[in-house]
Parts: C-alpha cells; structure tokens; sequence
C-alpha cells in the first residue's frame, strides 16, 4: 500500500502542472501552475495522503439491493438541519447504494475523521449565512481528511488547487501549505461557496462550479442555454467537446446530495451517530518568522508529530522566516508555549533560507559551505535521509544567523560544563541514553537537554548529571560510581592533538592535564610525548 501511495504523490507532482480535470483540476481558471514553479517547488509534502480510491469511485449499476429501511430514506426529501431541496436522481441512488453497502467502511472511516471538525465548519458557515448542508462537503472532495492532495496538487480537506486558495488568502509554499490548516481553509471555502452562490443564484450550480470551475459552468449554461443544474447535464451530451462538463462534475452533485441523505439519517441506516462534542480546544496564535517549532513542541511536553497534527500546514520544523504564521496549541499547554513564544530565543532560525541542491552535493559538504552541522541541517529539514536530489531544496542559514547557531553551541558548551562539575553518574561500558533513561525514570531528551548533549553518542568514564538525584535508583548510581577506582592512562601525543582536543577525549579538564604532567600556561606539547591522564 506503502508503495502505491508514493508513486501515485509522484505521479500527482510530475502532472499537476499540465492537467486540469474533475474537482481539483479544473476549480479555478487561475489554478493552472507556471511550470517554472512546478519544477522548483516540492509541491507535495512527504506527510501528503493521496485521496482515497473511493473519493474518486464512479459507481456502475448498483452491485447491491437497498433494503426497504433504506429505500425509504433514499425517498425522503427533507432532513432536521439541511436546508437544499434534494433532487432524486439515478446517479443518487448509484452513490447511496455505494456508501451504505461497498463503501460502508470507508464512510465509517470519514465519519470518525470529521468529528473534531465538524462542529467549528458549522459555526463558520452559520456566520456566513451558508446552508446547513454544505458542512458536508469535505465528505465529497477529500473524506474530512486534512493531509490529503489530489493527482492534480490540490490539497487539504477543501481541495483548494494553489491559484484558487491564492485568492483566498491561503499561503503555499516550501515552508507552509495552508491549505492543509483545517481552521483558514475552512474560512476561504466559505467565502468562495459564497462567491459562487453569488454569481450563480442557485446551489447546486455553486457546487458544480466549486468542482469543475466558475468559468467551465458558466460557458456551459451560455451555450446549453439554461439556467439549472440537472438541465444543463441533460443537455450535455449535445455541447461542444470543449464546453462538454466531465462525467466527474455532473456526478459531484447527486454523490452529494447522496452523502447527505446519508449523514441525516445515520442512526436508521445503523451508523454510529457522529459526536458533536470531540472538537479539539486550541489557542490560535501568531509565530514570528523563523520560530524553532520543534522547541516550541517540545516546551508543551509533546513530540514533532504531535504537534503537527495540530498544525498540518507546517512544512518544516521551523517557521517560515519571511512572515508571521498561525500555530494552533492545545488550551492545556498554551501557557508554557506562549511563554516560549515571548522569548527572543525561540527564533534561532529567523536568518534561514533555502539553498538549492548542485549535483555531487552531499549533507558533508553542505555542511562545510555553510559552517552548520549535520544533524542540525537534517533535523530543520525534517528529514533523516542521507539522499540529496539535485534542484531540490534544503533550508540552510543565510547571512547573519551564524551568530545564533554559534550562540547556541556556546549554551550547549556551558550545560555541559556544568553538567560534568554536579554529574552524579559515569558512564560505563554498554551504557546508552535509553537505558539510562529506563534505570532513572526519565527520557532521552531530559538526558541530552541536562548534559548539552547533541547526539547520543556516550564515552565509557564521561559523567553525566542525572536529574532528580532524589530518585533511590540515581542515589545508587551515585553510590556505585563513587567505587570507580582512578586509571592511570599514558597517553601518546599524536599530530593535530592539542590539551583541548585531548581533555575532550577523556572527560577530563585542560588544567587537570597540565597539573598531572608539570606544564606551565605557556607549556607547549609534541607528537610522540607521553602524557599522564587519570581517568575514572
């Protein structure tokens, strides 16, 4: 399934630029890519989903018999809180039948995925003056699903190609994509439905221009010379081939109108009733450019992952150093996020931009040109793949932001000193940070923040400070570290060594050297003489 996903987001990358074809492709007349753009921009986030099969399905024949219990909804025309007059229609019973009997897993599925949702695009669309029915509509266009993009490159669970949420006001780039943020998305779809009811006067004609394009469902009522919905696809057939409505878009209205027969009567059709009391409580508010989001995750207790399931339109783990950005964190950790927030601190990479792949670029020598290591450059670009691809891009610092990578290797440097002098634990042989971690109930990353750690390399003798040395299992730690008896190492100078390099290779400090083996301040040292370390 794995592989299937990606080559179809690869194929989605490589043909978004030149198709335009059912509900994503052919929204808006201004949704066509340059193709310079598509080449130079990663289009597609790894964390993309591709539409489920059954978002694109088109139903034959019904497969399956619509029980009496369902026939009867399939006739009713009224549901409690939808306001459109339902059509019947062949292509409705089609999907009815589709998404109570073959697809019934599926729409079980995007029930579930909606409910954190549904209750916020209710009340924007209440604000609007939208009809009640329309909070459906990410049913049909992705199945509520925020991370999902289309062959064509639309995204999130409006399906917003780029140039249509361009005119409403949604950012998409390299560092953002919001089209994917559930909150903004769903505000600029309102006011495009709004846009649309406008210019149409009907809601049926809204959703088949939301799908196929204002300019295609205008064209095609000028030449069929009508002014409805089911008019129109009647008269279909007899438009020209290049004003002719696909088979998509004159099927996008009655598997809506399907989808909401189903959802007003779920509990007769013996799906579970969707809850409108799981919306998640977050606090929205503005990020300056460049804000290290993973500390910001990290200052709420909360992994990368999870905070970008708050926070999907994030691209990276850095803000988007040119603007000011929204991040939406949970009501019971805002106060500890927003205070990381009002520290100048937590804008590290503000001086950061892109640098475009060479061919024969490697993260080494990436590295060497830009004074930055490795592992920072791997964990800004949210990637652990050693694999670079030539005109893609990596996010490196520009002019100006060494002072803060510097900075910041200086406050590593002090925690570890700091560290070494309280440090309660010495490592030995076949130590790691997890295991230590596991033996005093703590985490890595409460090891690694506590000794200015950068990897999780570890040195048999390298002491290490252990957090709350209260705990019985660190008291006997410390107990037993005591007993580590003192060696006397003989250590031959080799060429490039100096005290410094040396001090660091045994966790022991430039003045213990110089006093173990007589050197004054001014004392110089050569390859091939022996000096007197005494480790533990």
């Amino acid at each position: 399934m794995k592989v299937f996903k990606y080559g179809y987001l690869l194929a989605m990358t490589v043909l978004v630029a030149g198709f335009a074809a059912g509900c994503t492709a052919n929204k808006s007349p201004q949704a066509t890519l340059p193709v310079e753009e598509v080449v130079s921009e990663s289009q597609v986030p790894e964390d993309a989903d591709a539409l489920e099969p059954e978002i694109i399905a088109t139903p034959n024949e019904a497969e399956d018999h619509l029980s009496q219990t369902e026939q009867a909804v399939l006739n009713q025309r009224f549901g409690l809180l939808f306001d459109l007059e339902q059509h019947d229609s062949k292509d409705v019973e089609l999907f009815f039948t589709f998404y109570t009997h073959k697809a019934r897993k599926t729409m079980v599925r995007w029930l579930e995925r909606s409910q954190p949702y549904l209750p916020y695009v209710r009340r924007v669309f209440t604000q609007y003056g939208l009809p009640q029915d329309l909070v459906l509509l990410p049913f049909v266009e992705s199945g509520y699903n925020v991370r999902a993009y289309s062959w064509a490159g639309a995204g999130g669970m409006w399906q917003f190609m780029r140039g249509t949420g361009r005119l409403y006001d949604l950012k998409a780039d390299w560092w953002i994509d919001e089209r994917r943020d559930p909150y903004k998305a769903t505000d600029a779809a309102a006011r495009h439905l709004r846009d649309l009811y406008d210019r149409f006067g009907d809601w049926y004609l809204a959703l088949a221009a939301y799908n196929a394009g204002e300019g295609k469902i205008s064209r095609a009522l000028k030449q069929a010379k009508c002014d409805t919905f089911f008019e129109l696809t009647e008269k279909n057939r007899k438009l020209s081939r290049r004003i002719r409505l696909k088979k998509e878009t004159k099927q996008y209205v009655p598997k809506f109108i399907a989808i909401s027969k189903v959802f007003q009567n779920l509990d007769t059709l013996g799906f579970e009733p969707v809850s409108w009391e799981m919306e998640v409580e977050v606090v929205p508010v503005k990020v300056p450019g460049g804000t290290d989001l993973l500390a910001l995750a990290r200052e709420g207790g909360m992994t990368w992952n999870e905070f970008h399931k708050y926070n999907p339109a994030f691209r990276r783990q850095v803000s988007p150093p040119h603007m000011q950005a929204t991040a939406y964190l949970p009501v019971a950790k805002a106060d500890k996020m927003m205070a990381y927030l009002s520290n100048p601190g937590s804008r590290p990479f503000a001086g950061y931009s892109r640098y475009r792949i060479r061919s024969g670029d490697s993260w080494w020598r990436i590295s060497r040109r830009f004074g930055v290591p490795i592992n920072v450059l791997k964990s800004v670009n949210n990637t652990r793949s050693n694999t670079l691809r030539p005109g893609r891009y990596v996010m490196v610092p520009a002019h100006g932001s060494n002072k803060t990578v510097t900075a910041s290797a200086s406050s590593s440097s002090k925690t570890r000193a700091i560290a070494s002098k309280r440090g309660n634990y010495v490592v030995r042989s076949g130590d790691t940070l997890w295991s230590l971690s596991q033996s005093f109930g703590t985490t890595v990353n409460t090891l690694k923040r506590s000794n200015g750690l950068r990897s999780s390399r570890l040195k048999v003798g390298q002491k290490l400070y252990i957090p709350n040395s209260s705990n019985a299992a660190t008291k006997q730690a410390v107990k037993e570290a005591g007993k580590v008896k003192t060696q006397m190492v003989n250590y031959k100078v080799r060429r490039g060594d100096n005290l410094t390099t040396i001090s660091r290779k045994f966790g022991v400090k430039v003045t213990d050297l110089r006093r173990w083996n007589s050197l004054n301040s001014r004392g110089t040292i050569y390859a091939g003489q022996r000096l007197k370390v005494y480790v533990q």
